[in-house]
């Protein structure tokens, strides 16, 4: 429906110093009113252009608004925002922090989402957007990952990046960032993150310098605005992008519910192929990745798998392993560990060795860069990174 001209002069093109402000200004301002999420912000949108929606915000009752908000505390609460928001400062504090913003639609936004069947009304991006090109595949799992999960993921995300394959991860811990640490080490194809909350709020802060490489090998992407917090509704907004941007989804460890979870179901209604790494049978970590498998997704066991699906050659050679020979009693606690932490006891009664043969080997182990101990847990490492 066409826009009348006096209402489209309410919103003001000019910030508080004249100056002219794009419409991606108020579509950010948009964005930032609390609750806000793609659902309303769509249907903000719906009712006329940002400017627009922005000068309903300042007229004492608006109806449709009122409607969309669905509390009249959260009407409220968009009105006191609007008031008292500068939009000029806002949209001046994005372009000091260089955080690129692109409207559904316009020429910088992201066509790999364009034609998404739910794509952001906004995308904000930290670092070059142009890498969102080629194939991609995005690497998921859960927080709560084994050492096993951590170096599967660490390995499919460098060799896939080796491969010239862009890893999409959402810079959780775990899964996601052992899946794009192993993609900034090949120095190859640019990691692709996605986050979800403002591109200035490192979350979680452990991953503050994990954030800056991908930033400046790569991207960050989003749809919240800066000063967003990690809010816990954000999250499986930000899964359904991860799974657009993605040509495939490979999960490597997965409970039987969570985001990985949620990222599948996202990935099932674009039809996207879903693969999984096939895990211990007695661990937790990989219930979901068990569960996929047995509904019939073909099992990941390396980047070739992925890289078939793609329809694309071989990966780069793996690195070679260089550590020693584990020698006699060290390989027989690697096979009485298999790829799921035991203690000294479990495998003192899986091999028959004594407690101080078990004791002396582990160590031997562990110097050698084959297991990997933790209190009172002792666990097998992949090829080191």
């Amino acid at each position: 429906m066409p826009v009348p001209a006096d209402e489209f002069s309410l919103a003001g093109h000019h910030g508080a110093d004249g100056g002219e402000l794009p419409v991606e200004a108020w579509l950010v301002a948009l964005a930032s009113l609390p609750a806000v999420g793609p659902a309303r912000l769509r249907a903000l949108l719906d009712i006329g252009s940002p400017p627009v929606v922005w000068a309903r915000l300042q007229v004492p009752a608006s109806p449709e608004l009122a409607q969309i908000a669905g509390k009249q505390d959260l009407y409220g609460q968009w009105q006191r925002t609007a008031a008292g928001l500068d939009v000029a400062a806002l949209w001046a504090r994005h372009r000091e922090y260089r955080v690129g913003v692109a409207a559904l639609g316009t020429p910088g936004y992201p066509s790999a989402l364009s034609d998404d069947v739910d794509p952001p009304a906004v995308v904000f991006h930290k670092g070059d957007p142009q890498v969102v090109g080629g194939p991609r595949v995005a690497i998921v799992g859960t927080r709560r990952c084994t050492r096993y999960g951590s170096d599967v993921a660490f390995e499919l995300g460098r060799d896939l990046a080796s491969a010239g394959v862009g890893v999409v991860s959402g810079l959780a811990l775990g899964i996601d960032a052992a899946a794009h640490a192993g993609a900034l080490q090949a120095r190859a194809a640019p990691p692709i993150a996605v986050v979800g909350n403002g591109l200035d709020r490192v979350y979680p802060e452990r991953n503050r310098a994990l954030w800056r490489a991908v930033a400046d090998q790569g991207v960050l992407l989003g749809e919240a605005p800066l000063g967003a917090p990690p809010e816990r509704w954000r999250f499986p907004a930000r899964n359904r992008i991860i799974a657009a941007l993605a040509d495939v989804v490979v999960v490597v460890e997965s409970h039987s519910s969570g985001g990985a979870m949620h990222t599948v179901t996202e990935a099932a209604a674009r039809d996207r192929a879903v693969l999984a790494v096939p895990g211990p049978v007695r661990s937790s970590a990989s219930d979901g990745c068990l569960e996929l498998l047995a509904d019939g997704c073909a099992p990941c066991r390396d980047a070739d798998d992925v890289l078939l699906v793609l329809g694309l050659s071989g990966a780069e050679t793996a690195p070679l392993d260089t550590r020693p020979d584990p020698g006699d009693a060290g390989q027989q606690v690697l096979e009485a560990l298999g790829w799921q932490p035991a203690d000294a006891e479990q495998i003192k009664g899986r091999t028959g060795l004594t407690m101080s043969e078990v004791a002396g080997a582990v160590e031997e182990l562990r110097v050698a860069g084959w297991v990997a101990v933790s209190g009172r847990w002792i666990e097998r490492v992949g090829i080191p990174r």
